[in-house]
């Protein structure tokens, strides 16, 4: 998967950089605008897309204002409808609520700040899928932009290819790339809500934003500057994005999992079965990396197996757990299995909250002898955690 998104990102840059030549040397270069030009306008969506990645209703919000703004009054009718005040204003409404509610962390009770957190997760989630409305305009406009100034067909009979129409071309490689790069960057970004929620320090959770949002202002400061700078920067963005990739993912598969849970009360309506229950990797075992996302079962030979699926979807793949003295720890939001070794007990599985209050059918049905409370004095490992790979279960 990662060698498949790094391609695409590979031939979106030569895609840009051979249409900007083509343009060039097919056209006078006196009549070729430099706000109207192929390579100038890919520049531009690319900032704008990541810009819109890293934080989708401020991104939305604040270029449909910009743009709405920057229209004549008499053409503002025809803006398409994220730059239509009516979106635009209740965005950036949402979005001051969320800031303010940030800049006042430290004197908000936790009690009433993690439910906020909760709402801000699916808030951002629900974001993201509104904002992928604006994504497909920007990746189209950039050759909509330069439609007049360029031949109407990309000759390909040298090739062997029948004519192409370049609008359509571009429609069907730059959309798609778009939405790549989009969801690739979002993913990423989004980890930092989830982050936000499993941490119990107000501290970090300002260190996080403001980290977030430092990074939207030089996506936002560099194309403002300069175009190509602008892009070569969100390229950076992109790439370190896709490198983060499959450990984001994880990560948001985590906290979407944990605030659901919370919400809905499952542990009202959940009974622990004998045949598996979902938990995440507190650390990687076998080729299974830190929380992935499986069953774990307790076999007729009394082995202890943990099946998942790399990206969810992919090839099940199972591990064998080594022998050893496993336990339940009962947490306060959520609880651990935990594997005994001498005086410590470092944490294997991380129990969704759903499982809170069944510590003990849970303990009954993988034949653990032990149910022993975790409390506070592991959060600063379990911080630590969130941000460094542990060591693999021997």
């Amino acid at each position: 998967m990662k060698r498949w998104l790094q391609g695409m990102l590979v031939g979106a840059m030569m895609l840009s950089g051979l249409l900007s030549s083509e343009s060039l040397a097919a056209s006078p270069v006196d009549e070729f605008k430099k706000d109207t030009s192929v390579g100038i306008r890919a520049a531009e969506s690319l900032s704008q897309v990541t810009g819109i990645a890293i934080s989708p209703l401020l991104g939305v919000g604040a270029m449909g204002a910009y743009k709405y703004y920057r229209t004549k009054p008499e053409e503002r009718a025809q803006l398409r409808w994220y730059a239509q005040p009516w979106f635009w204003s209740f965005a950036l409404t949402i979005v001051g609520v969320c800031m303010l509610k940030d800049s006042l962390g430290p004197a908000i009770p936790t009690s009433l700040k993690k439910p906020l957190d909760v709402l801000e997760l699916f808030e951002n989630k629900a974001s993201a899928l509104i904002a992928t409305g604006a994504i497909i305009p920007i990746a189209a406009d950039i050759f909509e932009a330069v439609k007049p100034q360029l031949s109407t067909q990309l000759d390909l009979a040298g090739m062997h290819f029948a004519a192409v129409g370049l609008h359509s071309l571009g429609d069907l490689l730059m959309v798609p790339l778009a939405l790549i790069v989009y969801s690739v960057v979002w993913l990423v970004s989004h980890t930092i809500n989830v982050l936000v929620l499993v941490s119990p320090f107000t501290t970090v959770d300002t260190i996080l934003k403001s980290f977030r949002t430092a990074v939207l202002g030089t996506v936002v400061g560099t194309q403002a500057l300069d175009p190509q700078l602008g892009a070569a920067w969100s390229l950076v963005v992109v790439l370190v994005s896709v490198l983060l990739a499959p450990w984001a993912f994880r990560t948001v598969v985590f906290g979407t999992v944990f605030a659901w849970d919370l919400v809905t009360f499952r542990r009202m309506r959940f009974t622990p079965s004998a045949k598996g229950n979902w938990m995440f990797t507190a650390r990687k075992i076998g080729a299974a990396p830190h929380r992935a996302f499986g069953k774990l079962t307790r076999q007729a030979n009394g082995e202890l197996v943990f099946t998942w699926r790399p990206w969810l979807v992919l090839s099940a793949r199972t591990e064998v757990l080594p022998p050893g003295r496993y336990i339940v720890g009962r947490g306060l939001i959520h609880s651990e299995i935990l594997r005994v070794e001498g005086d410590h007990a470092p944490d294997i599985f991380n129990l969704p909250p759903r499982c809170n209050q069944h510590e003990d059918q849970l303990a009954a049905l993988y034949q653990f002898d032990e149910v022993r409370p975790i409390g506070l004095r592991a959060a600063w490992a379990w911080i630590k955690g969130l941000f460094s790979s542990r060591p693999a279960l021997a």
